[in-house]
């Protein structure tokens, strides 16, 4: 189910999404394991049903089936995600995360509609993170005219869509944005939501990898207005 309600956006045609999802979802359904399938939804808290291959597995039959197949175009790459996440299965779905991690640069920012639905539909910190970190903050990376996007995204009424916004910088390193950041923290800070108190607290703990400093002076004036889990989470690394 969206979150948002909002329509999914078209499908396009796309022979390689054709070819991929024959061979995938043939050679995944020969892999079930469903007594397995059952401890793996249960470990997700039933957001979704499993077939039950574990990820070192799935990840080897996910190179059997694109085995051959050419560099895709950022069509083929919304094609393929949207059918994979019309799929019931989780397996199908971490297929498409990991398929976009690794073809992100072949998307423009046009593809942030996409990503916005891929992150509002079934979601879970399973596939928004690795959304959020290597495929939104690819496209904003290469498009900074998205930035007004993650601007809107951080308010959203949708905890995933904000917690997209709060983690799209995570591997920016010494290229993040600390005061839009900063400003990204504050504005949630309030949140009563456990995924957005412990996002936040990551944010500012990868960011502290860069700048420890900075990040100690920003928990220094502000720590009053943050949930203790945050403030612990983002101090881990350097202390109080």
């Amino acid at each position: 189910m969206t979150l948002t309600g909002a329509a999914p956006p078209r499908v396009p045609r796309s022979a390689l999404a054709d070819t991929v999802l024959e061979r995938l979802t043939a050679v995944f359904t020969g892999a079930a394991d469903p007594g397995r399938a059952a401890a793996m939804r249960a470990y997700m808290k039933d957001v979704a049903p499993f077939l039950g291959i574990p990820t070192p597995a799935r990840r080897t039959l996910s190179r059997g089936v694109l085995a051959g197949t050419p560099r895709p175009a950022e069509a083929d790459c919304t094609a393929l995600a949207l059918r994979c996440w019309a799929l019931p299965e989780r397996e199908y779905h971490y297929f498409a995360v990991d398929y976009l991690r690794r073809h992100a640069a072949r998307c423009t920012s046009g593809f942030l509609p996409v990503a916005r639905h891929l992150v509002t539909t079934v979601p879970w910190w399973d596939t928004v993170d690795l959304l959020a970190a290597h495929v939104v903050g690819r496209l904003v990376a290469a498009d900074p005219a998205l930035t007004a996007a993650m601007d809107a995204w951080i308010t959203d009424d949708s905890l995933w869509v904000a917690r997209t916004a709060l983690l799209h910088q995570l591997p920016y390193k010494e290229r993040t944005d600390s005061e839009r950041l900063f400003t990204y923290c504050l504005l949630q800070s309030g949140h009563p939501d456990f995924f957005i108190r412990k996002a936040i607290g990551w944010a500012l703990r990868e960011y502290a990898k860069t700048d420890p400093e900075a990040v100690r002076a920003f928990l220094t004036r502000e720590r009053g207005r943050f949930a203790p889990l945050t403030v612990r989470e983002a101090l881990k690394n350097i202390g109080a």
